[in-house]
């Protein structure tokens, strides 16, 4: 039963998991007795670092898991990875670099072979670092997005979605990385701020009748512009609607068009149209059937649409001509500075590019449909449930889905084209012929599928489908998806798509959407700005629990969480404690005989104290709590409800209340009664702790005098199930503690107020309004002299309060004055002084305050949480002078 004198995460945390993983706990069974609880994890990229966006995500599934696996539910966690098609080719690609050459020169089958040998040596990384968090999951079902199973059901999909007309090939208006020469998801381009200017053109009328001002931020693409365009409703451009310019440089004619889109307070109120270069230009050429003109090769130089003086031009050389040729032809009519944001791909860091080109696509509006309706019904619950407008929002207003990629690395596309009469074939096996013209000379598809396709199969391509395997049989539909708002129309939205389309079932029935992690001064994180976490080095320094505790401890509502070592270390001292009282705990029960009913078994109520029965009570009310807030999803109000029933209601007063007992001659009944609630509460409270705190909480439990197998499997307490422990808890008893507990804070806190010595021992007066409180107060006087180091305790009147120090405590509708003596205990000159300067610096707080919260600019801009926090502190402030002065007016 002894545990080392300190606890060390090094020592315990990978022995434990080995010894979950030797004997299969994290293992779902496809068939069983028990409810059904699955999850499956959003698969990181397999090339990826956790962060503590993962650590946090993955915290959360696993306090799920763990939860839900003592709550007697038959739990499948399913993991996998994700083969992350450009971050793993260029992580190889950078390989090949080095060594002198490229993954052309080595060619695509050579290619991938690297990549999967690359995949074989580092592939396991990732899953390492996940062990690392604690993560239960059923690691014999890991999956990875390019293993068999799954590109099977990709392929399948990919040729269901082609025969029913929802997937085709078509030139439209994408993302693309000049760099990679691919196509990139939206997800793939982050946006930053940059300064840049507007240029102010002059476009003559072609008619010879004046000229057109147009205010462009990228000049260099006027060379692909189709058009010029005003608002409708500008007065100052209506007679020259459907007029034409002379677009400089070029010699071509483009008409004057007018479209709701142009802003009349932007610029000049003219804008220039480039539909193969914009997104918003393309949506207003597509209305007004304008052609498309795309001045840009794949490698972001400038082609031949151009013009022979900037064909072959980067695109900021190419600017720079076209502002030189400008400014000689008296074309450029003024230069304005601008900020801007400009797109910049995430893998590469050069400018995206809106680029025309042949890709494929899935026809998303069909799909969609059926996809809003399930949210809509309920079918499918977001939490928190301010999420459901966003994801409608991004379902009413949905485009077809760019899904290839112009890389080696991923899912093929499954389409070939016949040399002997350029059909496309779409097939799920690899076609020996041409089935319209018997033709053998098919080439393939050189495009990959954008990984989001993979995984948006994820919930049942991961359990076997197309198969129909009793794993989907049991875990289809998932209970819950737990992920970050960033991706719920890329990854959420996708998903709930294809399972309805392929599955005729939603994916999952709950969307847990959690918020980001920030730095202490609620800045984002990122390596960029260096004030990025490692989870790792987190675990290596501080432990995989204290890091597990510090983030499930602020997840509320969805919002943000602010991360900081400072807290972290609050919750290692946390563990600490735990360790501690625990060893204290199994000190006072050495002579303790397990009983044969073990965690059913219960004292005489006759012999308990009242510490028990109130810890009992106290026990109760957090069980109640802890359920409801699971079953909520509100795992920060867990997470600190534990926390304060740990530190400060077993561990700073049960344990203090009981030490008399364990002291030679007390009552031997008493004893035997409060040594087994001592261990039915440590084993409750060992297990609540599981799902937040597993490394620490099982190695503890094996130690326990009363315990099961493993403490991974055991029950997860909750009122229904101890309701034989918790019927000996007594509520009157814990408000009459309760009481006790306030005034021996009272007294504490006037010590340390005061500056009196700890080891000082000193007089008390308690005046107790009602005969209730000084009953229970005179039932109780010994333990507040003792755990409060008293020399005399008085209770009855007020009496005389100069020269004291008074504490009002109220609790149930009891009020008793602590009065403390102070004379000969403190320089009573030195602390009117120190409690004046005290007041004159809450003042000034007060008034600094008080400004800001008249200032009607702060008030707006400062943002709910910063005006609630400064009012809160206002006032504190506020009560704190009146405390200060009636403190003062009784040393006057």
């Amino acid at each position: 039963m002894e545990l080392p004198d300190r606890y060390s995460p090094k020592d315990v945390e990978g022995r434990i998991y080995q010894w979950w993983m030797d004997r299969h706990y994290f293992k779902a069974q496809e068939t069983s007795t028990k409810p059904p609880f699955s999850i499956i994890l959003p698969p990181p990229n397999v090339t990826g670092k956790l962060h503590l966006g993962h650590a946090l995500n993955h915290n959360i599934q696993d306090a799920l898991a763990r939860w839900k696996r003592m709550s007697g539910f038959n739990v499948l966690w399913l993991p996998g990875t994700d083969h992350a098609g450009i971050a793993t080719q260029s992580v190889v690609e950078r390989e090949l670099k080095k060594e002198g050459t490229n993954r052309h020169a080595l060619g695509r089958e050579k290619f991938v072979e690297r990549v999967w040998k690359w995949k074989e040596e580092y592939g396991g990384n990732i899953v390492d670092q996940m062990r690392r968090l604690g993560d239960s999951c059923d690691w014999d079902r890991l999956v990875f997005t390019l293993d068999e199973g799954v590109s099977k059901a990709v392929r399948k999909v990919f040729v269901d979605l082609h025969n029913k007309g929802l997937i085709y090939k078509g030139l439209r208006l994408i993302n693309w990385s000049p760099a990679l020469e691919s196509a990139i998801s939206d997800l793939e381009v982050d946006y930053k701020e940059v300064k840049g200017s507007i240029w102010h053109i002059r476009y003559p009328l072609a008619d010879g009748s004046g000229e057109i001002v147009v205010a462009t931020t990228r000049p260099e693409t006027m060379l692909g512009d189709t058009a010029v365009a005003v608002h409708p409703d500008d007065e100052r451009y209506q007679q020259w609607i459907g007029k034409e310019v002379q677009l400089p440089l070029t010699g071509r004619k483009i008409p004057v068009i007018a479209d709701s889109y142009v802003d009349k307070e932007f610029g000049s109120g003219v804008v220039k149209i480039t539909p193969a270069h914009d997104f918003n230009d393309y949506a207003v050429g597509q209305r007004h059937k304008l052609p498309m003109i795309n001045i840009l090769n794949k490698n972001g130089t400038l082609n031949e649409a151009a013009g022979a003086v900037y064909q072959g031009m980067k695109v900021a050389d190419a600017r720079k001509k076209v502002l030189e040729d400008l400014e000689a032809g008296s074309f450029l009519v003024k230069t304005e500075p601008h900020t801007h944001q400009v797109g910049h791909c995430s893998r590469t860091g050069c400018v995206v590019e809106p680029f025309l080109s042949e890709q494929w696509f899935v026809k998303m509006a069909p799909l969609a449909a059926p996809a809003k309706r399930v949210v809509e019904s309920g079918t499918i619950n977001f939490e928190p449930e301010s999420w459901t407008k966003t994801y409608l929002h991004w379902m009413n207003i949905i485009q077809d889905w760019c899904i290839s990629r112009q890389l080696w690395w991923g899912h093929r596309i499954p389409a070939w084209t016949c040399g002997g009469c350029q059909k496309i074939i779409v097939s799920e096996t690899d076609p020996a012929q041409c089935p319209h013209c018997k033709s053998k000379d098919l080439k393939q598809e050189e495009d990959v599928l954008d990984t989001w396709f993979s995984s948006a199969l994820w919930p049942f391509s991961t359990m076997g489908w197309p198969a129909d395997t009793e794993l989907q049989k049991t875990f289809y539909p998932t209970t819950v998806l737990v992920t970050g708002f960033d991706i719920i129309f890329f990854w959420v939205a996708r998903m709930i798509v294809m399972g309805l389309e392929f599955k005729k079932d939603v994916p999952f029935r709950t969307v847990y959407i959690h918020g980001v992690i920030r730095d202490a001064q609620g800045k984002k994180m990122s390596k960029s700005t260096g004030n990025a976490e490692d989870p790792v080095q987190l675990i290596e320094e501080y432990g995989s629990d204290a890091l597990r505790y510090t983030l499930l401890a602020q997840i509320a509502g969805g919002r943000d969480l602010k991360f900081s070592t400072q807290r972290l270390e609050g919750y290692r001292n946390f563990m600490n404690k735990i360790w501690n009282a625990t060893r204290f705990s199994l000190n006072g029960l050495k002579d303790f005989e397990a009983p044969a009913d073990g965690v059913e078994a219960v004292p005489n109520k006759v012999d308990l104290t009242d510490a028990d029965q109130w810890l009992i009570y106290k026990l109760g009310v957090l069980e109640k709590d802890v359920d409801e807030a699971l079953k909520d999803y509100r795992f920060s109000d867990a997470a600190n409800g534990i926390y304060a029933f740990v530190w400060n209601i077993f561990c700073d007063w049960y344990l203090e209340f009981i030490k008399p007992i364990f002291q030679e001659g007390a009552d031997p009944a008493q004893k035997k009664a409060t040594q087994l609630v001592l261990a039915q509460v440590l084993n409750r409270v060992i297990r609540l702790l599981h799902p937040f705190a597993p490394f620490i909480t099982e190695e503890i439990y094996q130690k326990l005098p009363i315990r099961g197998e493993a403490l991974i499997v055991d029950s997860y307490p909750t009122p229904k199930i101890d309701k034989t422990l918790l019927a000996l808890g007594s509520e009157e008893v814990a408000l009459e503690l309760d009481l006790v507990r306030e005034v021996i804070t009272a007294i504490r806190n006037i010590r340390g107020e005061n500056r009196i010595k700890p080891g000082t021992k000193i007089n008390v007066r308690l005046a107790p309004t009602e005969a209730r409180a000084q009953k229970i107060l005179g039932e109780n006087k010994s333990s507040i002299m003792t755990m409060s180091r008293l020399e005399t305790c008085e209770i009855g009147e007020a009496g005389n309060l100069a020269k004291c120090a008074v504490q009002p405590v109220q609790i149930g509708g009891m009020k008793v004055d602590v009065i403390i003596p102070l004379e000969g205990l403190v320089d009573i000159g030195e602390e009117v002084v120190r409690i004046r300067k005290n007041i004159e610096k809450l003042q000034k707080d007060v008034g600094s305050l008080t400004n800001r919260m008249a200032d009607a600019n702060f008030v707006s801009r400062a943002g709910e949480e910063v005006v609630a926090a400064s009012k809160r502190q206002l006032e504190e402030s506020q009560a704190q002078i009146g405390t200060l002065e009636a403190a003062l007016a009784r040393l006057m």
